[in-house]
């Protein structure tokens, strides 16, 4: 029986078909756990149940030998890098660790590291989890940390977190161009597909269609790349400005029995380095700077504006 590789629209379905059952077998566990469990403990525990459930779908799956009901489905089968062999007992696992338990680790390690980084004083938790080991390890090497560094360290966190998601933007579109390796796991493991049964040539407009599909992702991912860039520049610049100004004079002092509106909304208290949005509103220059780093927009209008369109003004009565 003649054997060619899996072309893209075959392991996309399969890939489907594969989302389609664990999220059935996962809203089952969670329907079941938060029954008798209780809601807190269910929202403690959902990320763990997800895993769980997907460790349980591929053990009795790829790890016992059989298709996935994915690969079933369109017919077809796992092989090694040889393309002669299906993948050893340990090759399997590997590939369930890369594509279910790693990707779990990762965000938990990573939110756990940023929410250290973010605390005021240390956090202590009374309840167990499977990774408390780990975040009691976080928390002392945090604790060894100049306030500083600290600082430092909450963007590279961030980083990482956006660079894991545009890594697999990238993935998927070298899989559209090259038609191998769905999945970051697989590829990491080197598990490549085989069609079997009713196999005919390949129909070149097809993988002609998903090189250009390809193409165009990896443009998209330039574009998000260098608009990200760009807002990480005018944040820089804000915060800039901000040092620049923070130690100036505050402005002269109105009476008590001045306006509410000479008040700032954000610290409640007169304003100080009055400052303007676009729009118009009026704000304490460390006040609305701080506001930018996390949303760049008015705090009364919501009107979308950049950080570096803030005006200072000097001698503002």
């Amino acid at each position: 029986m003649p054997l060619v590789p899996a072309n893209q629209p075959q392991l996309i379905r399969s890939s489907q078909k594969d989302e389609y059952y664990q999220k059935n077998l996962t809203n089952n566990a969670n329907e079941l756990f938060h029954t008798f469990a209780g809601s807190r403990h269910w929202l403690q525990w959902r990320k763990e149940i997800e895993l769980l459930s997907d460790l349980t779908y591929y053990v009795l799956t790829t790890l016992s030998g059989y298709q996935t009901l994915g690969e079933e489905y369109v017919s077809i089968i796992q092989v090694d890098p040889s393309h002669r062999r299906i993948p050893s007992q340990m090759r399997r696992t590997a590939l369930i660790l890369f594509h279910t338990f790693v990707p779990y680790l990762l965000d938990k390690v990573l939110i756990c590291v940023e929410n250290e980084l973010e605390a005021e004083a240390p956090q202590t938790s009374r309840t167990w989890s499977p990774l408390s080991h780990v975040r009691l390890w976080i928390q002392r090497a945090v604790g060894m940390l100049t306030e500083s560094q600290r600082k430092a360290l909450v963007p590279i966190v961030f980083a990482l977190q956006q660079g894991i998601t545009l890594l697999y933007r990238l993935h998927v579109a070298v899989f559209y161009i090259t038609g191998a390796f769905y999945h970051i796991g697989k590829r990491a493991t080197g598990v490549s597909y085989l069609r079997v049964g009713h196999v005919s040539g390949d129909d070149p407009w097809i993988r002609n269609s998903y090189r250009l599909l390809g193409a165009l992702s990896l443009l998209q991912l330039g574009i998000t790349l260098t608009l990200q860039f760009n807002n990480l520049r005018q944040r820089q610049r804000a915060r800039q400005q901000w040092k620049q100004h923070r130690n100036l004079l505050p402005s002269l002092q109105v009476s008590q029995s001045s306006s509410r509106s000479s008040r700032c909304i954000l610290c409640l208290e007169e304003r100080r380095n009055t400052s303007c949005t676009p729009c118009g509103h009026l704000f304490c220059w460390e006040c609305i700077t701080e506001w930018c780093n996390t949303k760049s927009e008015c705090p009364l209008c919501r009107e979308k504006f950049q950080p570096h369109r803030l005006v200072f003004l000097r001698n503002y009565n």
